[in-house]
């Protein structure tokens, strides 16, 4: 999905409202975070809000006050009391096994280098994390997350999410995307926005590669894309412009889809900087193409990463599990670092029992194998 994300060096901010704005990605100038709103608010179809959750989404949780269905083809699984998630109904990967495209260095388990360390002396700008504010009271977990030698920057999971920033239209809130920052800037670590429903482009393609069907598509046709990067243009020019999107990572009909559509945009002018691959994936059925996949994108004038990695398996675990899983994990980091466009990866929250995509009988997270 193409959204409004900001990553910044934190130590030269203050709080959320003075931010380095970035849609749905990189490094860029500061701006209003506020005044980035009214700006985008101006066009009537970012109002509209989304009455079943897409892909991917949040779909209920304590505080939550958005939809609590999801669209057709998903259904709404608690990851825990605060989170829920619309995850596919049949789960899809872009072909299978592990990638073993790259011979690039990464820690073992009994290695002393840290994640984020690795990453940046292999030329990336960050390893990080999504994370949520309830998480902040673990003090364990908050002690590993604070660690800037495993995450050089942090996503949040919902602070930054229309209905948390604009509870009602018109009125704004910042205070959980504020202690977000806060955190971040007190221990030197990027941040990168993660804004689910006033994203400026939001998974456009269904699997096949056809466009998916929403208000966007439906009232404006694929003109909407243009009107968005466009917009978001004139409001930071300096910002780096990306469209994200999930089932892109390995060769296939979505993939060249957008391979198609960053392409046509390039030779119109229209603005486009980057391509985010989400990274949802299942044990075992990582797709082998995954580097081949980066490379094109990059030939195509744009930068690509990792945004939203998880590698989920169905319980109980075993061994051997585990251990593909620890391999998937590898195969996909080594494979942003052998690809210099690549800028880095950011994992869907870090640790067993928190976020991403944990179903009743699934565990995505990384965890301790970090």
């Amino acid at each position: 999905m193409l959204k409004i994300k900001m990553a910044l060096p934190c130590p030269t901010l203050g709080v959320l409202s003075k931010f380095v704005i970035v849609v749905s990605g990189i490094f860029a100038d500061k701006i209003s975070l506020k005044k980035m709103l009214h700006k985008n608010a101006a066009l009537s179809f970012v109002s509209v809000a989304a009455a079943q959750s897409a892909v991917w989404g949040q779909c209920g949780g304590i505080g939550w006050t958005g939809p609590t269905t999801c669209v057709a083809g998903s259904t709404c699984v608690e990851s825990n009391a605060y989170y829920s998630q619309c995850l596919p109904s049949t789960s899809t990967s872009s072909g299978s096994g592990s990638t073993g495209t790259s011979t690039a260095a990464l820690p073992t388990s009994t290695s002393t280098a840290k994640s984020n360390t690795v990453a940046q002396t292999a030329g990336k700008k960050y390893f990080g994390s999504a994370t949520d504010n309830p998480e902040f009271t673990d003090a364990a977990y908050l002690a590993i997350l604070s660690d800037n030698t495993y995450f050089g920057q942090i996503t949040p999971g919902n602070s930054m999410k229309w209905d948390a920033t604009e509870p009602e239209q018109g009125t704004f809130t910042f205070s959980g995307g504020d202690a977000v920052v806060s955190l971040a800037q007190g221990n030197s670590q990027l941040v990168r926005g993660h804004n689910y429903s006033w994203d400026i482009i939001n998974e456009p393609f269904n699997d096949d590669g056809t466009w998916r069907s929403d208000v966007f598509y439906n009232t404006m046709g694929t003109y909407f894309v243009d009107v968005a990067l466009i917009a978001a243009r004139a409001a930071d020019p300096n910002a780096k412009l990306y469209i994200n999107d999930y089932n892109i990572e390995g060769t296939g009909a979505k993939a060249t889809a957008m391979m198609n559509l960053v392409s046509d945009l390039k030779s119109r002018g229209i603005p486009i900087d980057g391509v985010g691959l989400q990274g949802h994936f299942i044990v075992g059925e990582v797709p082998t193409t995954i580097q081949t996949v980066m490379e094109q994108f990059v030939a195509l004038g744009v930068e690509v990463a990792i945004t939203e990695l998880d590698i989920r398996m169905t319980l109980p675990e075993t061994d051997a599990l585990l251990e593909q899983q620890q391999t998937d994990y590898k195969n996909v980091i080594s494979a942003c670092n052998a690809v210099a466009g690549c800028i880095g990866v950011t994992i869907w929250d870090y640790i067993l029992g928190y976020r991403a995509h944990l179903q009743d009988k699934a565990r995505p997270a990384l965890g301790t194998r970090i």
